[in-house]
Parts: structure tokens; C-alpha cells; sequence
């Protein structure tokens, strides 16, 4: 689907060395018009997933997000107009030397994040069809399928909330983003970005252990990250690969078993036929959906889901969803 953009508007004096780029205190402004149905609300939980979330933020009305781009921290604010069937997203913009590339860059950033220009209509013809996946469609009607911003920042989480429960990933996120990520600062309040793979590269494992991290965990990050910098690996190779082949160079990676992998096919490369079934947290919430006694294993998961197949990675978010609003946060 076609995304319609308004024209961008900045606020601030213009860089002698870049014409078209304000050098403090740039303002871009402009709307996307997503594929329906679409709701913010639900879709901005589906990334934040606990409300200590520093990273991604929702006060009820707005997303707001620090992202680099062309090198630089962007503050991003979103919100939404119009029903779920006809939608459009506002985005606003801040930082220091934006210019019209940094607006189509955002663009592109939301799009990835938000799933705003994939079309669920077979998902929900399906749901349509069976009383069980209806039911669960129609309670989060309008959420859309996320994506981290790179596949760098997908992995790390995944590294990061092995074996863990989801709150205390989450800490750990947050403090290395604390310790680590861009400041962006905008009318003096701060925020900052997720740290890139340049913020971590060549640091000492050591380091990250007084965040909470394990000598492994912070050995894979950060091995992970040098890796990128020194163009020993190139991510965006994975985009083009099947599932099964891409699931395979990830878990040649040091750290990187199977479900760390089937999480960043579907968090990171969006593949929303995948469910992570290894996933202890998302096995008791599909337990719990189907009404089932016994505890699922790999191949629990996949025989119960074998009929909605195509949108395992879908059901997975719903479920997610689900288990937010029952404990409160939604």
C-alpha cells in the first residue's frame, strides 16, 4: 500500500555546509496513511511489552522513540487520527541536522516498526472462519505485526532475555541503554537511543556484568556488535534467505540457539509464519488460549498451531497482547 506523506516542515536555521538541513533544533512533520485496520495504541504495546520500558515509550496517546539516523539521535514522536479503518499516523521529527533524507529514512524506520504496510487481509478472512482465532482477533482488532528498527537490536534483545523472565529482560535493556545508547536531548528532558553496534564494539565483557548481564550474554553482544564494525558480518544478508537457511547463520553465531533464532526471524526479518515456540512465556500464554492441561514443547507448539500455520508469528503478538492487558498494564 502506497504511504501518503505531507510535505516536511522545519523549524531552525539552516547548516551553512548542508543547505538543505537545519542545523539546531529541527522540526519535521508529516503523516503516513497505514494499511487498515490499525491501531496505535495496541501496536506501540506489542514493542514496549512492559510499562518500565525506557526505549519505547506510550503515555496513552503518543509513541515516542529515540532513533539514529544518518549517525545522529532523532527524537520521534507518533500518534494517531481517524477509526482503525481509516487510519493515518502522525510523526514528528526532532534533532540536529535533519534534512529530507533523515524524513524519508524515518519513514522507512516506522514502516519496518509499525508493519504498516502489510496487508492482514488473509489473516483476517481466517479468523473469520474459526470461532477460537476470531474471538482473539477481534478483542486486538488493529494490531499490526513489529519489527525492531535492525536486526542488530533484535538479536541483542533476544540475547538478552534468554532464559530470563520478560521484566528483567527488559531492566537490562534499559540499563544498557542507559550506560550505552545516543543522548538525545530536546527542551531539556533526555532520552536516548538503543546503542548501535559501534556504541558496544571492542568494550570488555566485563563491562556489562555490573548491568546484570552474564559473562556469555555480554561476550555475545559484544562479539556480536565487533563483528558488524569490523565488516566481519553484514545482517541485512539474512533478509533474502528462507527461513530455514536464515534460522541456520544465526546459530552459527556465538550464543545463538534455536530460540533466539526463531525470535529474530519473526521480530527482526518479520517472518509472521514463525511462532517461537521455544519461548516459555508465549508456550503457557497458548496454552492457556487453547485451554490445555499439559505443558507444549517445540513440537507442542507447532502441532497446536499447525492449522493457523501462516500467521504463527500474528498469534504470537495477539497472545503477548493478551497477557498485557490481563495483567493490567493495557
Amino acid at each position: 500500500m502506497q504511504k501518503k506523506m505531507d510535505v516536511i516542515t522545519t523549524i531552525g536555521g539552516k547548516s551553512p555546509a548542508r543547505p538543505d538541513a537545519c542545523a539546531r533544533g529541527c522540526v519535521a512533520d508529516f503523516s503516513i496513511e497505514p494499511a487498515a485496520p490499525f491501531r496505535l495504541d495496541l501496536t506501540a504495546w506489542v514493542l514496549r511489552r512492559r510499562p518500565d520500558n525506557i526505549i519505547d515509550r506510550w503515555d496513552g496517546g503518543t509513541y515516542r522513540r529515540v532513533l539514529v539516523i544518518d549517525g545522529q539521535p532523532v527524537g520521534m514522536a507518533i500518534s494517531q487520527a481517524g477509526p482503525p479503518e481509516r487510519p493515518i499516523i502522525h510523526v514528528s521529527i526532532s534533532g540536529d541536522m535533519l534534512n529530507q533524507g533523515a524524513k524519508v529514512l524515518a519513514t522507512s524506520i516506522l514502516t519496518r516498526m509499525l508493519g504498516t504496510d502489510i496487508d492482514l487481509g488473509g489473516f483476517y478472512r481466517l479468523a473469520a472462519q474459526d470461532r477460537q482465532l476470531g474471538a482473539l482477533a477481534h478483542q486486538f482488532h488493529g494490531v499490526r505485526p513489529v519489527r525492531f528498527p535492525t536486526l542488530f537490536e533484535a538479536l541483542v534483545n533476544a540475547i538478552t532475555c534468554q532464559q530470563l523472565s520478560l521484566l528483567v529482560g527488559i531492566r537490562l535493556l534499559d540499563r544498557l541503554t542507559e550506560s550505552y545508547g545516543p543522548l538525545f536531548i530536546e527542551r531539556n528532558k533526555t532520552a536516548r537511543a538503543f546503542p548501535g553496534p559501534e556504541d558496544l564494539a571492542g568494550l570488555d565483557s566485563k563491562s556489562l556484568q555490573p548491568l546484570g548481564f552474564s559473562r556469555n550474554k555480554a561476550r555475545a553482544i559484544i562479539e556480536l556488535a565487533s563483528a558488524i564494525v569490523e565488516k566481519r558480518l553484514d545482517l541485512c544478508e539474512l533478509e533474502n534467505l528462507d527461513n530455514e537457511t536464515a534460522a541456520a547463520r544465526l546459530r552459527q553465531l556465538y550464543g545463538v540457539g534455536r530460540w533466539t533464532a526463531e525470535y529474530v526471524l519473526l521480530r527482526g526479518l518479520g517472518r509472521l509464519d514463525v511462532f517461537p515456540a521455544d519461548d516459555v512465556g508465549a508456550r503457557n500464554n497458548l496454552r492457556r488460549w487453547l485451554g490445555l492441561v499439559r505443558p507444549l514443547d517445540h513440537d507442542g507448539v507447532n502441532g497446536a498451531i499447525a492449522e493457523w500455520r501462516e500467521y504463527g508469528g500474528l498469534i504470537y503478538f495477539h497472545l503477548l497482547l493478551k497477557r498485557i492487558m490481563e495483567a493490567g498494564f493495557l
